[in-house]
């Protein structure tokens, strides 16, 4: 009898569980979430907080000049960034903590970043936005303020470029 019971309470468990996911997929019930409160503190020494990026369409990318994913990626990141930023997107690129300041301004520089260049270096902003660990991780983040996709690893440019133009058209 007990088994007969617990295998109902796991089912029933499972059915709300399904139910919850369904809703969060249809339309208008996406599930984003406020990106988290955090301050950048960028390359030229100015800061740059969450309030700050509401307003526009930005991608968040949490990276390292050691991490070999994230070099191979970063042209298609630039890419990304001139395509739309005339449209109201905008580029945050955040060097983790242990990566040495100085590689990461000497990378900027070679590189010719066009965007914005936060580096880390205590490790609050990569702990506030979910105990990033990994590089490549990547955030898009609404006009709203609301992450509305979290990548680990390299994105899918395509899909990327199709969700940026959705959350552009949206007022």
């Amino acid at each position: 009898m007990k088994l007969t019971s617990s295998w109902t309470v796991c089912r029933m468990a499972l059915a709300g569980i399904l139910a919850l996911a369904a809703l969060a997929s249809l339309p208008g019930c996406s599930g984003a979430q406020a990106a988290p409160e955090s301050t950048f503190v960028l390359l030229d020494g100015s800061k740059k907080t969450t309030a700050d990026l509401k307003g526009k369409v930005t991608l968040v990318n949490f990276w390292a000049t050691s991490c070999v994913t994230c070099v191979a990626e970063m042209p298609k990141v630039i890419s990304t960034y001139n395509k739309y930023q005339s449209q109201g997107y905008d580029t945050l690129a955040v060097a983790m903590s242990y990566d040495p300041p100085s590689y990461v301004v000497n990378y900027t520089q070679t590189r010719k970043l066009p965007f914005k260049v936060a580096i880390d270096n205590t490790g609050a902003v990569a702990k506030a936005w979910g105990d990033v660990q990994l590089t490549p991780t990547t955030y898009l983040v609404n006009k709203r303020g609301e992450i509305v996709k979290r990548y680990v690893g390299e994105p899918d440019f395509a899909a990327l470029h199709q969700l940026i133009e959705k959350l552009l058209a949206e007022t």
